[in-house]
């Protein structure tokens, strides 16, 4: 019987929760990440918003947002698919519409920080490094802060969340709980999107590397204090950019290659 803790020991990923349901989201996280590669390929050294107006950036942005947080959301959407009835699938496919829908609004304020962040590099070059250092101390501060333990605990434990979720109605029941669950979800990793802005947003490298940090923090025994190793780690990057720069990629062009 599945009752009510504080805990924060994360909902764990057992065999009896490996429904067909969650195999369909990693395919689909999967095929996220084969098309995100392949837009990266025409990226390659480009900054700020890589020229993407903002009708293109959001479905470029939650695109990545799918490949980098549906496996870090399997656990949480398989518990759900145990309390629902009717069509699981199209349930789940509601529920994950609405968590998406969460991280493509927060591509509304992303973009703007970018194409700040880019319009000062350009203008400044000189205190691109200086930018970086505080995009990476935001990002290290925020991991090592309550706010950022708090919803952490609820993404590793979402049982409570699951039992406020059976009083909601209507048809848009999934959407809300996915969109709630999302707003968690930001919560618990917005910070280490700062790291992206830095590094530069299609960095493929960066995106797998922040991807496996959030699964971990979600699923891992040890996955609050990875968070707050990340942070420290974050919170040295920010001293170390200001004497090399090249640690802030996303805020320096690459010169085009003669041919």
């Amino acid at each position: 019987m599945v009752g009510v803790t504080g805990s924060a020991e994360p909902t764990r990923l057992r065999p009896g929760l490996a429904t067909r349901e969650a195999a369909l989201l990693l395919i689909a996280a999967a095929a996220a990440w084969a098309v995100t590669v392949m837009l990266t390929r025409g990226m390659a050294g480009m900054t700020g918003t890589m020229g993407l107006g903002l009708a293109v950036f959001l479905p470029v942005w939650t695109l990545m947002m799918a490949a980098m947080m549906l496996p870090s959301v399997v656990p949480t959407a398989s518990l759900y698919a145990k309390t629902v009835q009717g069509n699981r699938t199209v349930r789940i496919a509601a529920l994950v519409g609405g968590y998406l829908g969460a991280w493509a609004a927060a591509g509304l304020p992303a973009y703007g920080l970018i194409w700040l962040v880019g319009w000062l590099a350009d203008r400044h070059p000189g205190a691109a490094h200086v930018i970086a250092a505080g995009l990476f101390a935001g990002c290290g501060i925020y991991q090592l802060s309550s706010l950022k333990s708090r919803c952490l605990a609820h993404c590793r434990s979402p049982i409570a969340l699951l039992l406020h979720y059976g009083s909601y109605r209507g048809w848009s029941r999934d959407v809300r709980a996915g969109a709630h669950h999302g707003g968690y979800c930001l919560g618990c990793c917005w910070g280490l999107m700062l790291i992206l802005v830095a590094v530069g947003v299609m960095n493929v490298a960066a995106m797998v590397g922040l991807a496996a940090v959030v699964l971990l923090e979600k699923t891992w025994r040890w996955g609050p204090a990875l968070g707050r190793l990340a942070g420290i780690a974050a919170l040295a990057l920010a001293v170390a950019v200001l004497w090399f720069p090249w640690l802030a990629p996303g805020l320096h062009a690459t010169p085009p290659m003669m041919t």
